[in-house]
């Protein structure tokens, strides 16, 4: 974890409309893994497909049920394979992120080889996972293959950015020559202090929340949960700041603003992320 003296001579920044308006690309991409699978495998869901004309589907699956949407193919214009995982609505995840009984386990050796024993993550989040990991890693090699592509980008919103977040720490243990970014939205916390420390130390992630949404801050600190760096807060105002840190305390960061579940908002959570609300 960073040394909070490090951290208080870091300071948060407003992102400029151009900055915020890079992600708008991604944040279609995070909507359209709601869609289903046929949809975004023709490409032909509506605005948000539209909003990414160009890209070339590959896979999908999932039954939006047992196993949440997943998609994958290769945008041109962000010369990127992009992998989408499909959310869930916030008492749904609010209900798996609390469960008391759901405990943090140590990654599946298989999936994540040579990861430290010591990082730990949510059970749920680690099985909905490894529903479908090997599925993607399947279909991002063949996706790379087919268009000499050197990056892969893996977003998502809510549950489907938590295992966006796995997928960022597990697809680079199989796939070398290309780089990796996670972009998540509504992100849960997903593992403990070790896990965070070693998703800022392997991966680049941003992870945006909006306003007063209430599932960044589940699972609880008090539990030994710890988000890893890279968030951006969607204050009120409708500006974007940058907060350094794991789970940054200042009020215009998602921890202080946000202090307990009963200050969230549940509206909050779907969005609108620079005017795009998370749904197919």
């Amino acid at each position: 974890a960073l040394d909070p003296s490090l951290l208080k001579r870091q300071s948060i920044t407003a992102l400029t409309t151009a900055q915020i308006t890079t992600y708008r690309p991604y944040t279609h991409f995070a909507s359209t893994a709601y869609c289903k699978p046929s949809n975004t495998l023709a490409w032909n869901c509506g605005s948000n497909c539209l909003a990414n004309a160009d890209f070339i589907p590959v896979a999908s699956g999932g039954d939006g049920s047992s196993v949440q949407f997943w998609y994958v193919g290769y945008s041109p214009s962000l010369a990127s394979v992009i992998v989408g995982h499909q959310g869930t609505d916030t008492s749904k995840m609010s209900a798996i992120a609390t469960d008391a009984a759901a405990v943090r386990k140590k990654l599946d050796s298989t999936l994540f080889p040579g990861v430290s024993s010591s990082v730990t993550v949510h059970d749920g989040f680690a099985s909905e996972h490894a529903k479908t990991a090997n599925l993607v890693l399947a279909a991002v090699k063949t996706t790379i293959s087919a268009h000499s592509a050197k990056k892969v980008t893996m977003v998502g919103h809510s549950l489907g950015a938590a295992i966006a977040l796995l997928d960022g720490v597990f697809l680079p243990l199989h796939i070398s020559g290309v780089s990796f970014q996670t972009i998540g939205y509504g992100m849960p916390r997903v593992g403990n202090d070790d896990f965070a420390d070693y998703v800022d130390a392997h991966l680049n992630i941003v992870h945006i929340n909006n306003k007063e949404d209430l599932v960044p801050i589940i699972p609880g600190r008090l539990l030994g949960y710890h988000h890893p760096a890279g968030e951006i807060h969607i204050q009120d105002s409708g500006a974007w700041v940058s907060c350094p840190g794991q789970d940054n305390t200042s009020n215009q960061c998602t921890v202080g603003d946000v202090g307990n579940i009963l200050e969230g908002s549940t509206s909050d959570h779907s969005g609108p992320y620079d005017g795009i609300t998370m749904d197919c």
